[in-house]
């Protein structure tokens, strides 16, 4: 098997639901990313093999193939093909997953693994909630529910389970979303995401335009009275909107590419694609699956927790990377150290690619070598990605 090395990697700056991002056209917006990985690279578009992009929500306007109608709106040939990927919020980290294991066997030699998600513009769950024949359609099928009466599949349950297995309070659980916030902050003054984040234009209401390169999600007045005052999500709970990520409208991407590939565009590699795994774990806890998914990964890669450097564990909500710490015994110091899905949101299918994004750009900030991602996925899934610096 050859190497798949990550060449280029681009975000947006996030948007809040029914803010600035929100007149983007998904599609657009994802074309605006692989314009940005082939202008970073300064490939000649049609050396491009494919386009791997990751979406949750594939109805409405990121229906009939968002990945393809993504290279239609960019500058890429209409000869470069292009598919969608949906494994939930790992979506476009599957992406990742499937652009290097093809380069890695020589099928294609250039490829880019991207992800985008309008959250103002296709609601989340909306695919669930279309009518069909029968009333509205549900995915627990008679089968299913034989397996598992009774039981309700939700993320948001998930997520007090993980809090309340793992003995983590509401305290514990605001002063980590106020970490995120804090870090948020500190990495977007001192211009950390500056090279990671590709600008766009947005109107604003008066009509006005301008260029937004900041996330919007950052709360810049965040202390832990103010999270500390939302109201539970439910009564018995330790959840709330504060400590949950935010709907969010935005795209990333990463192009990958083999040894032959590096000859084509002669560029130097940013990463490595060190090892990869994915898992099925438990759907009614349904979030823990980042667990022993990493650890699985850590045997498989001959590796401990201290040879990471830093990791990116999604903060779908709080209580998830809070868990992960607890038993995989990493260093906080590490983990999710620009912030996360808290502060700077989480839209569903674009959130595996601008992970990576923050990922490998970090490393290189910092010298540093070894970085593992994942990220909890509806249904109880989770891949693990270890990327190596060069």
């Amino acid at each position: 098997m050859g190497e798949a090395y990550i060449v280029a990697a681009a975000r947006t700056a996030g948007g809040r639901k029914g803010g600035k991002v929100s007149g983007w056209h998904p599609a657009d917006l994802g074309g605006v990313i692989l314009d940005a990985l082939v202008d970073r690279t300064g490939a000649d578009p049609a050396l491009v093999e494919d386009v791997i992009m990751g979406c949750v929500g594939q109805v409405g306007e990121q229906g009939l193939n968002v990945a393809r109608n993504a290279i239609l709106a960019s500058k890429l040939p209409e000869s470069v093909p292009g598919t969608s990927v949906d494994r939930q919020c790992g979506s476009s980290q599957q992406a990742i997953h499937f652009a290097a294991a093809t380069v890695m066997s020589g099928a294609m030699d250039i490829v880019i693994a991207a992800g985008v998600e309008s959250m103002s513009r296709v609601p989340m769950g909306l695919s669930s909630q279309l009518p069909y024949k029968n009333g509205f359609g549900t995915y627990k099928s008679p089968r299913i529910e034989d397996k598992y009466p009774g039981v309700q599949f939700s993320q948001f349950m998930g997520a007090e389970m993980m809090a309340k297995k793992y003995d983590l309070s509401r305290a514990d659980l605001d002063a980590f979303a106020l970490e995120s916030h804090q870090r948020a902050m500190a990495a977007t003054k001192a211009g950390k995401f500056a090279a990671e984040i590709v600008p766009i234009e947005v109107k604003l209401e008066d009509g006005k335009t301008e260029r937004h390169e900041v996330d919007e999600g950052i709360r810049w007045d965040a202390s832990l009275e103010s999270i500390g005052s939302v109201k539970l999500l439910a009564e018995d709970g330790r959840i709330t909107a504060a400590t949950s990520s935010q709907i969010c409208d935005g795209a990333a991407g990463v192009m990958i590419v083999n040894e032959r590939g590096l000859k084509a565009l002669g560029v130097e590699p940013l990463a490595r694609i060190h090892h990869m795994t994915v898992i099925g774990h438990d759907p009614v806890i349904m979030l823990e699956a980042p667990i022993p998914a990493t650890l699985k990964a850590l045997e498989r890669a001959g590796m401990k927790i201290g040879d990471i450097d830093l990791y990116e564990v999604n903060e779908a909500f709080a209580s998830v990377p809070t868990a992960w710490l607890k038993v995989t015994g990493g260093d906080p110091a590490k983990l999710n150290v620009n912030g996360g899905a808290i502060a700077l949101g989480h839209p569903l299918g674009g959130s595996g690619a601008k992970l990576m994004t923050t990922l490998v750009h970090a490393l290189k900030d910092r010298g540093a070598r070894y970085g593992l991602q994942t990220m909890c996925e509806g249904g109880g899934l989770a891949n693990v990605t270890i990327v190596e610096r060069l």
